[in-house]
């Protein structure tokens, strides 16, 4: 089961405002790009479901690190009930999927697993609330309308928390961009966790690039109130 709550969960997302994507089939080499993002103030992180290691290195992922409070792990690229469910077992904190999968929604409610599906019109946005969904992904963010649509739908929808990925730069005037809109949080994988600095094993670089975009968006945020 779930070790944090959804709540939990949620804030986590929120109140920092960056949840780096990983993957990797190495579970040391997965471990220690968990330990660059924690280092760097990253606590909730999105471990994704990109082939068919990856069940087993987020298994080893969770024991690894079960004593470790400082992490919320959760599951990315989620798109059928059987892979939300054995990831559920598996202990995940949250599904994150490129689609709305209402199946999906039922059985993370049933448990009380956060569910943040990807979302690229009003209407899916809206079905995903009314399936109990907190957070729509907003993906791929940069194709799909950027942080103008997400402007325009904010006016009449101003309850909607959305978590742009795909195209989401690791700069302060791209992360400006989307959180002067009012983005919740956005989600940065290869941007941020590059394939240079894992296959030279610099973790001080990712490490450093975590912190400077949870530095960044704590300036553009200021004194600002977080969305509700």
């Amino acid at each position: 089961m779930a070790r944090y709550s959804r709540l939990t969960v949620l804030t986590t997302m929120i109140e920092p405002g960056l949840v780096p994507l990983f993957y990797h089939g190495d579970v040391e080499v997965a471990t220690r790009i968990v330990e660059a993002c924690l280092d760097g103030g990253a606590h909730c992180m999105e471990f994704t479901n990109r082939d068919d290691r990856a069940i087993r290195v987020f298994e080893q992922l969770v024991r690894r690190f079960e004593d470790d409070a400082r992490l919320v792990l959760g599951v990315g690229s989620v798109v059928d009930l059987g892979t939300a469910t054995l990831y559920i077992q598996l202990g995940t904190n949250f599904v994150v999927g490129p689609t709305l999968n209402a199946e999906v929604a039922r059985v993370c409610n049933r448990r009380k697993v956060a569910y943040i599906p990807g979302c690229g019109t009003v209407t899916e946005i809206s079905q995903a609330e009314e399936l109990g969904v907190e957070i729509c992904k907003f993906f791929p963010g940069r194709h799909i309308g950027g942080p103008a649509f997400i402007k325009s739908i904010r006016g009449p929808m101003p309850q909607t928390r959305i978590m742009p990925t795909g195209g989401v730069m690791p700069t302060k005037e791209n992360i400006r961009d989307w959180f002067e809109v009012g983005v919740a949080a956005v989600g940065i994988g290869s941007r941020l966790i590059t394939k240079e600095a894992i296959a030279s094993g610099d973790c001080a670089t990712i490490t450093k690039g975590v912190r400077q975009v949870l530095a960044w968006i704590q300036d553009i945020r200021g004194d600002a109130p977080i969305p509700d």
